[in-house]
């Protein structure tokens, strides 16, 4: 198993769930990793170096490389460190995937201040900083005529695509980071760079609380649907050279299930041809919504 064998990545978030099973999962195709976790609980608070440590000795013992970093991604410096850890101690940098995050959720209502300003904190600054000292390290080498071939894997989330009841912070972070990574790819592209997003479902920390009884691990032999193992095949591939055609797009993945997301796109429209009155805009609105598509429910709507 060699599809990533010679390239090295940086895993975002890696100690547990999703980032772990990624770094996992890249370690056994070849890839050096940098595991990196702030250690954080839940909300976001007590960060320890541990969790991160317990990863990269798991993939050392199966025989890969991998070095662990405890930065903060949302704080400037702590990303240009960590981007910095794999040039250091593996030489170069091809893969980053974006996953590090936390919930604080509440009802609009309920929402205070700090709880928004964290979460979009830690998931929107928190992917664009990596990223920000990522593409910048690939366009330095692509203009000394050392061309890429990098991959950006970004964590959006069905509650970005759709909204989620109670997480209109968390939602709005993901939505976020879906227009970021389509940007992201327009822009990066003549650097040898793709950028990519997967919009996971699977039993992690932040979705055992709300799906507990659904994603239940299955006490027999039987698929795992919810394993977070399930996610992290894309993850590989998305983050190999055979994926080199693909870029801006953002994937649905849940258990053995692969979908394409489409996002906003001009629907039906009418045009006056000059400035319309507000009086006349009533069946104008609802002649277009009729012939519009209906939209996907928010996720516990």
């Amino acid at each position: 198993m060699d599809l990533c064998e010679g390239r090295v990545a940086v895993v975002t978030g890696a100690a547990r769930g999703l980032g772990r099973a990624h770094a996992l999962a890249l370690a056994a195709e070849g890839a050096a990793v940098v595991v990196n976790d702030f250690g954080v609980s839940l909300d976001g608070t007590d960060a320890q170096a541990g969790p991160a440590q317990q990863v990269v000795d798991e993939i050392v013992g199966a025989g890969g490389r991998a070095v662990a970093n405890t930065d903060d991604v949302a704080d400037w410096a702590g990303a240009k460190r960590l981007v910095d850890t794999a040039i250091e101690e593996f030489g170069r940098l091809d893969v980053l995937v974006n996953n590090a995050g936390f919930l604080r959720d509440r009802m609009l209502a309920n929402l205070d201040e700090e709880q928004w300003d964290a979460v979009i904190r830690v998931h929107l600054k928190g992917h664009f900083a990596p990223l920000r000292h990522a593409a910048a390290y690939w366009r330095a080498e692509a203009k000394a005529g050392r061309q890429p071939d990098a991959r950006v894997i970004n964590t959006s989330s069905g509650a970005g695509l759709l909204g989620s009841i109670g997480q209109g912070n968390y939602s709005a972070a993901k939505a976020g980071i879906a227009g970021l990574t389509i940007v992201a790819a327009a822009e990066m592209g003549r650097y040898g760079i793709t950028v990519n997003a997967i919009a996971p479902a699977a039993r992690t920390r932040m979705t055992e609380a709300t799906f507990a009884e659904t994603m239940a691990a299955p006490d027999d032999d039987s698929f795992d649907a919810m394993a977070p193992e399930n996610v992290s095949p894309l993850v590989v591939w998305l983050g190999s050279s055979e994926s080199a055609h693909v870029t801006g797009r953002v994937f649905e993945v849940e258990a053995g299930k692969i979908t394409v997301a489409e996002g906003w796109r001009r629907g039906p429209t009418v045009d006056k041809g000059a400035r319309w009155e507000p009086v006349e805009l009533g069946s104008v609105v609802d002649d277009l919504l009729a012939q519009a598509t209906p939209p996907e429910p928010v996720y516990g709507a």
